[in-house]
């Protein structure tokens, strides 16, 4: 973050009296703009983007999740990337913090969500920028990271999917889950072999 960029969501802060978080536009180190601030993921939408956007990245349910076809502007969102937030303190205590069953995954979709519920807003604030190094955290085994990411997603839907009769639609998206974790994983290991030679 540069120089007096933490100033402005502090400032939007004040402009947004309700905002539980407030997120910055998130540079990639390219230079591109990181989609960090996204609508919450139904179930439909959430789930075509899953399954269609590592092989079709412009579908349009990915692009309604990813909101990259709009313009950066001050506005609220369904939830904003983990990796920075101002966070108002009385807001992340009335919802009880980041819910540790998650691990590195969808902890920031999840907070969201239930910042929302209670009644707060996800606030981006594109006019303060940031420069994200991804893949530091997943370090050299992203397999374990992958497997990791689709437990989440599923701790994520099935808890906002719950009753005896929505268990079908639960059994669904975990063997759903499993088999593209085990495909991305299957993957991600070829790569990282044929990259050792």
């Amino acid at each position: 973050m540069g120089a007096g960029q933490h100033r402005r969501p502090a400032g939007a802060a004040e402009r947004w009296p309700r905002a539980g978080a407030l997120g910055p536009l998130i540079r990639d180190p390219d230079g591109s703009v990181y989609p960090s601030a996204r609508h919450l993921p139904s179930l439909i939408r959430g789930g075509m983007h899953a399954v269609l956007g590592p092989v079709w990245p412009g579908n349009r349910w990915t692009k309604a999740y990813r909101q990259e076809h709009l313009e950066p502007s001050e506005r609220a969102v369904g939830w904003l990337s983990g990796s920075c937030l101002l966070l108002r303190r009385s807001a992340f205590a009335q919802v009880g913090g980041f819910d540790e069953r998650y691990f590195m995954y969808m902890e920031d979709v999840d907070l969201g969500d239930r910042l929302g519920k209670a009644g707060w807003l996800s606030v981006y604030v594109p006019s303060a920028e940031v420069l994200h190094h991804k893949g530091h955290s997943t370090g050299r085994d992203p397999a374990t990271h992958l497997a990791a990411h689709h437990q989440s997603t599923y701790i994520f839907l099935a808890d906002r999917h719950g009753g005896w009769w929505r268990a079908p639609l639960r059994w669904t998206l975990r063997g759903s889950l499993a088999v593209r974790s085990r495909l991305m994983v299957r993957s991600s290991r070829r790569k990282l072999v044929e990259g050792r030679h």
